[in-house]
């Protein structure tokens, strides 16, 4: 069969991808502590899924390409994981106020470490002898950085990894139900129940407020960039990668994000939070090195 014409150019642009995904990847807890100032964490999280809904439906709708019947076939598991992530979300931008971004980061890479708990869990895999080791380097990280004096980054560790725990969740449930969904109505629908779930959780807070016209555009440069942009390139280069290889690549992102802090915030993490972060990165990816994932369906 003879290759697609485009195939050796997009081959060639994927250490562009990579790079750019790399970047836009390290502004998620940047972002965060940005707003914090301007609005209350849950009336932020709220307007910025609106913002990438809206995006993303109107791209959508002018191709003509949604498909309600996919949200009316799946409005269970869209429900579920819209509830997950907007949970998780909101915790991370409630924690940004008492952890620095760059310390956040480092933690945030548990991820992959609870996702192999619940695949342990759920899946009845096991551990090799390497995964073991990292899993431990891993825990023994999360300890360093959460267990400090001081209460504030410890209660900004612990929102973290409860985040970091609500996003395996549901990771693991998009894994077990989300089959060959297209990728564009998933991600519509997927941000579309998350902005749903924020809006109520702004709305029972009380705290709902209307953003002042300058924060709009900071509103719009983190639904588009960080959300959208960021969860595409995401995408993209997980067709051009194996998922190990992208997760390994991805450690790298606290270490960008921990240069963003120290330009933006004059903010950096301690010594000690440094030492547990190499701890949890490194155990990150000597599991994920290890462990080959099941290839990624239409939408992860």
């Amino acid at each position: 069969m003879t290759p697609h014409p485009a195939a050796p150019s997009l081959r060639a642009k994927a250490p562009f991808i990579v790079a750019a995904l790399l970047v836009l990847d390290s502004l998620h807890f940047v972002f965060a502590r940005l707003l914090t100032p301007h609005l209350p964490p849950v009336v932020s999280v709220m307007f910025v899924m609106i913002v990438a809904t809206l995006e993303m439906a109107v791209v959508l709708a002018i191709r003509g390409q949604i498909q309600l019947s996919l949200f009316r076939q799946n409005w269970r598991f869209f429900l579920i994981i819209g509830l997950l992530v907007a949970g998780s979300t909101n915790i991370t931008y409630t924690a940004v106020a008492y952890i620095d971004p760059g310390t956040a980061a480092m933690l945030a890479q548990t991820s992959t470490l609870f996702s192999l708990g619940l695949s342990i869990l759920w899946l009845r895999e096991r551990l090799d002898k390497f995964e073991a080791i990292g899993a431990a380097a891993a825990l023994l990280g999360v300890f360093v950085i959460s267990f400090q004096h001081g209460d504030y980054l410890r209660v900004g560790s612990l929102l973290i990894l409860a985040s970091t725990l609500m996003y395996a969740l549901h990771t693991a449930v998009v894994k077990r139900g989300g089959g060959e969904m297209p990728f564009a109505n998933f991600f519509l629908f997927r941000v579309g129940s998350i902005a749903a779930f924020s809006t109520l959780f702004a709305v029972g807070s009380g705290k709902l407020v209307w953003p002042e016209p300058n924060v709009w555009l900071l509103l719009i440069l983190v639904g588009t960039v960080d959300v959208v942009l960021s969860r595409t390139l995401y995408y993209i280069s997980l067709r051009r990668l194996r998922m190990s290889a992208l997760a390994v690549i991805l450690t790298l992102s606290p270490a960008i994000t921990i240069l963003w802090s120290a330009l933006l915030f004059d903010s950096r993490p301690t010594v000690q939070a440094l030492i547990g972060g190499a701890a949890v990165i490194g155990g990150v990816s000597l599991m994920t090195a290890r462990r080959k994932p099941p290839a990624p369906i239409g939408a992860d």
